[in-house]
């Protein structure tokens, strides 16, 4: 059963989202605050995160930026707020998808859903990711397009899968430079837009023809749409 924590502070609505995930085989674990859902995002693994964005402690925004440091599991923000202002903020800081309160419980799931669909690949495909006509070996560690390899390095490999993984997902460079590197990004633009422009290169030196990364301007890089 896939596990999803639902960090909300209002008891109703949290043991509301706990019984309708558990009537479609959901394990639910809630979390009641911003340093609640941290500690067990910490200790146990996740298939997906259920946050709203006005927490006690931490506020769910700190949240989805400590977790976006260190993992890629899917979010939906569960919000009050969804001026185009705070959409983009919740894009730049990793959110998967939002929905507004009140919300559809039949949306949310379908929302669920499309998320898991996308992050969870088929047995048989363990080792390998696709998208359009570029399948990434993650065994060889290269990106292979007509069944030539593209001769990507580590990193731009890494970056690569991760856009991959989430192909609706815009990635804010702080996203990808500190889930790749590892490190605390300090607004080096350049390290990231190198390393894009090179993956970009070597893909279109075997696809001249096909946009494969799309620049979002003001938010980041995702996967074209197709």
């Amino acid at each position: 059963m896939k596990k999803i924590l639902i960090v909300e502070d209002d008891v109703h609505i949290s043991e509301m989202l706990c019984q309708l995930l558990r009537q479609y085989d959901y394990t639910p674990v809630a979390a009641y605050s911003g340093t609640e859902a941290l500690l067990l995002l910490a200790q146990d693994s996740f298939s997906l995160v259920l946050l709203d964005l006005m927490l006690p402690g931490k506020t769910g925004t700190q949240v989805l930026d400590e977790l976006r440091a260190s993992s890629a599991v899917p979010v939906i923000v569960l919000t009050a707020n969804t001026d185009k202002e705070t959409t983009v903020k919740l894009l730049q800081s990793g959110a998967d998808d939002y929905l507004a309160k009140p919300f559809d419980v039949n949306e949310l799931l379908a929302r669920i859903e499309v998320q898991l669909r996308r992050t969870i690949p088929h047995e048989s495909d363990t080792n390998l990711l696709r998208f359009m006509d570029i399948t990434l070996d993650l065994d060889c560690f290269d990106a292979i397009i007509s069944g030539q390899k593209a001769g990507l390095s580590k990193r731009e490999f890494e970056i690569l899968r991760l856009l991959m993984m989430y192909p609706n997902k815009v990635f804010s460079k702080n996203n990808l430079y500190e889930s790749v590197w590892g490190d605390e990004f300090l607004g080096d633009d350049n390290t990231i837009n190198v390393h894009i422009s090179k993956i970009r290169a070597k893909l279109n030196a075997i696809s001249p023809d096909t946009e494969y990364i799309k620049t979002v301007w003001g938010i980041g890089f995702k996967m074209s749409d197709v």
